[in-house]
């Protein structure tokens, strides 16, 4: 059994691995479309879109049975999305968007089974809400320079330096970092039910 992560971030490689699977890495490069409005609806499409865009790049006489899966995250405060910052500017405006209050992390998961030429898909989303202590400018200028928040969502890793920020959460640690991987396992043990060929 094959087993694909298509994402290219660290932070979900490394939380797959506590799964104690073998999997192996193929970076997603299909261009993202959102076509849906909701926050869950909009995460949930996307990760379809990467697991999607790396089954295509294996679909040529592939004989062997290979589990894709795809994950996307988004950082929701009061309705605006909040992607990577495009700069140093965008990651301050962001967060001081955040600073004082309570916002939603999304991540949508999608788990493509294939079995020569049939496919199974199936999709999931948890929510964790965060609050953040107020932050002062230094502060946020300050985190800013580090250069932690430019490759992530929302301009804040909860892992890293900006941990000290963070109040509290209402929801999996693990999903705002990038992957919810309780839910993941509870996932992927009814998946295999449901197909008998995938052990977890």
């Amino acid at each position: 059994m094959r087993i694909i992560l298509a994402s290219a971030s660290p932070r979900r490689r490394e939380l797959l691995a506590r799964l104690g699977m073998d999997f192996e890495v193929i970076p997603s490069k299909g261009e993202e479309v959102i076509t849906k409005e909701m926050p869950a609806e909009i995460v949930t499409e996307l990760a379809v879109q990467k697991a999607q865009a790396v089954a295509k790049l294996l679909k040529d006489g592939a004989e062997e049975d290979i589990l894709f899966i795809g994950a996307d995250t988004i950082v929701v405060n009061e309705g605006e999305i909040l992607g990577k910052p495009a700069d140093g500017a965008d990651a301050c405006r962001m967060l001081r968007a955040l600073s004082g209050r309570t916002h939603q992390v999304y991540t949508g998961v999608c788990l493509i089974y294939r079995c020569r030429d049939e496919e199974r898909t199936h999709t999931f989303y948890e929510k964790t809400d965060v609050d953040f202590f107020p932050m002062t400018e230094k502060e946020i200028r300050d985190y800013v320079a580090t250069g932690d928040p430019m490759d992530k969502a929302g301009a804040y890793g909860i892992q890293g330096v900006c941990g000290k920020f963070i109040r509290g959460i209402r929801g999996d640690y693990n999903n705002v970092v990038g992957l919810p991987i309780a839910r993941l396992y509870q996932e992927l043990k009814g998946f295999c039910c449901a197909y008998g060929k995938i052990r977890v």
